[in-house]
């Protein structure tokens, strides 16, 4: 007898049924985060938690490691805990999918960029006042943060360094960094392979041989012939003379070497990361049994030159292009699934609009993922030739992603852009707003790609007729509604049309209000194919070429990338105005100099751009630009102050800037009731920073600096290429 149709499918149905539920059962049980280990899921706009619903707290918050950029390795893509909470928004103005921006480290009434730079000077002032002032107390240091005693001859650069009025003797960090790696390889490879670079015609290095204390040799890259006089003004020949200037003080103490210097303004050497890490791990783990031994034994010297280091060695050429994307990092995840595209915003920006307070982690590209479509070295660099293996080449500025030894530029050393002091004006005699004329590099473009390009995107988004973000102070009422977008991604205000007590408030206004703070254009367009600088000599904002002294008739001066590092910098710092920089190639500088004390830092994505400019130019809504005489120290080149006003140097700023940070405010007070306003409101603030920066400039970037930070970087080389490393070393 055959049994009923329907009972058949009500038993297929039962069956489905428990299948179901038992599959959604083990679903659940299954957690979440084992799907989502570098990158939590994308949340848009319009299905993100609704503005008036405030965020759940964080499990453990990624720590706040402040403006001290002292850790200038590879190690800042370290993924945070698996605990913590992420959420992916999408931050403006390009729509960027990124982690949201951290809180700032402190509350209260005054502006978020008051809370940083107190923050980052009370920070230097530590700093600076820890240094060694003894031999003996800088070795004990050394021993402190590195665990093995200093390399041999560290008394001669001591006295060196002393000779010289060195400002920051132990802040050398970066030197370990850079070298780590170094560590993981034989003395004789890392030679070897130094002589490699140096002798293939055509490398783009400058060999430096050292023999007896002295230059015995200089190379050119292009005929492999000793170097004689300029070669042109942007050919080896100048950069060959500077470099034998600045080892000139000190190359007598050290041993023979042969050193690779890159003529190119991009890096050189880029690595895979599980091979970088792995030559670190090796390189701290050889380190620390150095240190473990305590140093018996070791000797004050180096050894006699190998038979390996001769003058010239086999050819070997660079080749093309590699990622160094390491392990774990946001980068490295979207290499692997394109959805996971994220940047790790909250890893270097705090505040409402994500001011900049870490730029360690904001110049680790690896953090920044987007950058592959926003900045010109990505698109197609203008020269490159890269090696994969890890090769000593000596640069002048690099990626966080690559290899290369910083040292620092020869360009600097011979002024290539000086600074023109009687060209240069007061203060109080300068205009108002930002100024910037340059020039379209930062990569080569063909079919369009300037677009993508960090210069062109920079300068169309400042000069753009769209809205941008300024920030309300607590309290205020404001004529315009907040965007709601803007609040749901930046911020956790509880209602995105009024400014909430105790928080500073983004508010989109329409940047044209703001026009006459902006003066920023390019003025030559180069480096790309007919049809691109036609199209863009055509779309961009274009002016007359200017000197460069024209920056110094304005308080407020920019300072970009382009093919690497900017060669203006250090002028400008020089000068009586404040330098806003962006930038994501490395210097050698970036431990000495610090971001909120002595330039504005600004950030990859532009949220901030305008409320920064808007706030040191006019205050908080444009009530303190005429208040107060703004009169305060003026530095000249050799760090000694001048009083313009009596009782107006930078004792009284400390001793202002420190009683204001006590002070408390309704948030619906008088400007002089509010320490926010007063003493040190926006334009106090940038006069401020405009000139701890030309002072700081005045004693810690003198030539005598650079040559000191070179001599201890080299000492540190010589030690690692030393095929007895592991006994020699200043014991005293």
């Amino acid at each position: 007898m055959r049994g009923s149709p329907v009972r058949g499918r009500q038993l297929i149905f039962l069956a489905t049924v428990i299948f179901l539920g038992l599959v959604g059962f083990f679903l659940l049980k299954t957690p979440a985060r084992a799907t989502f280990r570098f990158a939590a899921p994308y949340l848009h706009p319009e299905t993100a938690p609704h503005p008036d619903t405030p965020p759940p707290p964080p499990k453990k918050s990624p720590p706040l490691l402040g403006n001290d950029d002292n850790n200038n390795n590879n190690n800042d893509h370290k993924s945070r805990p698996e605990d913590d909470a992420r959420v992916i928004v999408t931050l403006p103005p390009e729509g960027v999918r990124a982690t949201r921006p951290g809180p700032l480290p402190e509350g209260g009434p005054q502006h978020p960029i008051w809370h940083l730079a107190r923050s980052a000077e009370r920070e230097f002032a530590a700093v600076t006042a820890r240094q060694s002032r003894t031999l003996a107390e800088a070795a004990r240091e050394y021993r402190r943060r590195y665990g093995l005693a200093p390399p041999p001859r560290f008394d001669r650069w001591w006295a060196f360094a002393q000779r010289r009025g060195v400002r920051l003797v132990d802040e050398f960090d970066a030197v370990r960094g850079l070298l780590a790696p170094f560590w993981g390889l034989r003395p004789a490879t890392v030679r070897a392979r130094a002589r490699e670079a140096i002798a293939e015609v055509g490398n783009g290095v400058l060999g430096v041989q050292i023999r007896g204390g002295k230059v015995a040799r200089v190379v050119r890259d292009y005929d492999g012939e000793e170097a004689e006089g300029e070669q042109g003004e942007d050919g080896p020949g100048w950069m060959a003379e500077a470099l034998v200037g600045m080892l000139e003080g000190f190359v007598e103490w050290l041993p023979d070497m042969d050193l690779a210097f890159n003529t190119l303004d991009e890096p050189r050497v880029v690595v895979a990361g599980e091979d970088m890490a792995r030559l670190v791990a090796r390189g701290m783990a050889k380190a620390a049994e150095l240190g473990r031994r305590g140093g018996d034994g070791a000797r004050n010297d180096f050894s006699p030159r190998p038979a390996d280091v001769r003058l010239l060695g086999a050819p070997a050429r660079l080749g093309a292009r590699a990622d160094g994307v390491p392990p774990g990092s946001p980068a490295r995840a979207s290499l692997e699934d394109d959805d996971a595209l994220y940047d790790d915003v909250a890893a270097y920006a705090a505040g409402p609009l994500g001011f900049v307070r870490n730029r360690t982690a904001m110049t680790d590209v690896c953090l920044s993922p987007s950058l592959r479509d926003r900045h010109g070295f990505f698109q197609g660099p203008n020269a490159y030739g890269a090696v994969h293996e890890l090769f000593p080449i000596f640069s002048q500025s690099k990626l966080s992603a690559y290899a290369d030894i910083l040292y620092p530029s020869p360009w600097y050393w011979a002024d290539k852009v000086p600074y023109n002091e009687s060209a240069d004006r007061g203060w109080e005699d300068k205009e108002d707003g930002l100024y910037w004329r340059g020039s379209t590099t930062g990569g080569y473009s063909s079919r369009g790609a300037w677009r993508r390009h960090h210069r062109q995107r920079l300068v169309q988004r400042l000069n753009a007729p769209d809205e941008a973000a300024i920030l309300l102070p607590p309290g205020s009422d404001g004529d315009e509604p907040v965007s709601s977008s803007l609040s749901s991604s930046l911020s956790s205000s509880s209602s995105p049309n009024r400014p909430q007590d105790g928080q500073w408030t983004p508010r989109q206004v329409p940047r044209r209000r703001y026009a006459r703070l902006f003066n920023v254009s390019f003025s030559h367009v180069g480096q790309c194919a007919p049809a691109d600088c036609d199209t863009q000599a055509a779309v961009l904002p274009m002016a007359p070429y200017a000197p460069q002294e024209a920056a110094l008739g304005h308080k407020h001066v920019l300072d970009v990338d382009g093919n690497a590092f900017s060669g203006r910098f250090y002028a400008l710092l020089r000068s009586r105005s404040l330098v806003y920089k962006w930038a994501v190639f490395r210097e050698w500088h970036d431990e000495w100099l610090r971001p909120w004390v002595h330039y504005v830092p600004l950030s990859l994505l532009g949220g901030e751009w305008l409320e920064a400019v808007r706030y040191f130019a006019e205050g908080v809504g444009g009530q303190e630009k005429d208040q107060g005489d703004g009169g305060g120290r003026e530095p000249d080149m050799k760090g000694k102050g001048k009083d313009k006003k009596k009782g107006r140097g930078l004792n009284f700023w400390f001793s202002s800037w420190s009683s204001s940070s006590s002070g408390s405010s309704s948030g619906s007070g008088s400007p002089s009731d509010d320490p926010s306003y007063s003493p040190l409101g926006g334009p106090k603030v940038a006069e401020r920073l405009a000139m701890q920066g030309r002072e700081w400039a005045g004693k810690a970037l003198r030539n005598e600096d650079l040559e000191a930070w070179f001599f201890r970087l080299l000492l540190e080389y010589a030690r690692v290429i030393d095929d007895d490393r592991d006994n020699i070393g200043y014991l005293g």
